[in-house]
């Protein structure tokens, strides 16, 4: 099932070595991109050998993400969940006085895969996505991002960054932001800032993949709880040398699950 979200990937590169190349793709540098500035482009999804598969836009009603037994942070909610995500991209850190790394935000790209969530390899497409993510896309997270949208792909379901903190105005937030394409684009309210309710580390490699999270609603109508489970990579080294370290992008992939919210 990876080789589902790989075609996405290629697309993006074909696109991303054709400007390279000096073709005429052009594309912006904002989350809200949705479509190429060049005359007579011929690089958007369907030129680019979209695939015939369904991979988005299914009702996951009977959907329920599994959780580890025996812990109480993460705990699925009574109703039916609304939107599922499978999200790569990069964790940010940089390195503080304590000669440890500290979190700067996330920057990714969420993909519809509601689609595919009764597939029996669901349970572990993250693993191949990781794979692929890490060793084969020599392309920043941002340039993938900028050229999904200009090729207007169906599938990209919304982006993760890191806001202010709205309430306190200090510190920083994560968001996950689903008007800049598809259902909700140009809907001013379809996002959601969270703040954390749960967390538990990761069960699968702790010192390698970021925790799973439950956060819930702060601003934003799409919805009012998100989970952030199955991950894979993103932890950063042990320890740094402050002053000396610079900051670091690590890579990840995680699913997201949205529950909730007021628009439908």
């Amino acid at each position: 099932m990876v080789a589902i979200v790989k075609s996405l990937f290629a697309a993006a590169a074909a696109s991303l070595a054709s400007r390279s190349s000096g073709a005429n793709v052009g594309y912006g540098s904002g989350f809200g991109t949705t479509s190429g500035s060049g005359s007579g482009s011929s690089n958007t999804w369907g030129s680019l050998g979209a695939p015939s598969f369904q991979l988005s836009g299914c009702s996951i009603d009977d959907f329920v993400p599994q959780f580890p037994s025996g812990q109480t942070q993460l705990v699925v909610p009574s109703q039916p969940p609304k939107f599922i995500g499978l999200g790569f991209g990069v964790q940010n850190y940089t390195c503080s006085s304590t000669n440890n790394y500290t979190s700067t935000g996330a920057v990714a790209e969420l993909i519809d895969v509601s689609c595919i969530v009764d597939e029996p390899e669901f349970s572990t497409i993250q693993n191949g996505l990781f794979t692929f993510w890490t060793s084969l896309v020599p392309y920043s997270i941002q340039s993938i991002i900028d050229v999904l949208h200009v090729l207007n792909v169906p599938d990209v379901l919304a982006q993760h960054y890191f806001v202010t903190n709205p309430i306190t105005g200090q510190g920083i937030s994560p968001k996950w932001d689903f008007s800049s394409s598809g259902k909700f684009e140009g809907v001013k309210d379809a996002f959601i800032v969270g703040k954390s309710k749960g967390s538990i580390p990761a069960p699968t490699n702790a010192t390698r993949d970021v925790p799973w999270l439950d956060l819930v609603q702060v601003q934003g109508d799409i919805a009012s709880e998100v989970f952030r489970f199955d991950t894979v990579g993103g932890q950063p080294p042990a320890s740094c040398v402050y002053g000396k370290d610079h900051d670091i992008s690590v890579r990840y992939v995680a699913k997201y699950i949205f529950y909730g919210g007021s628009l439908a």
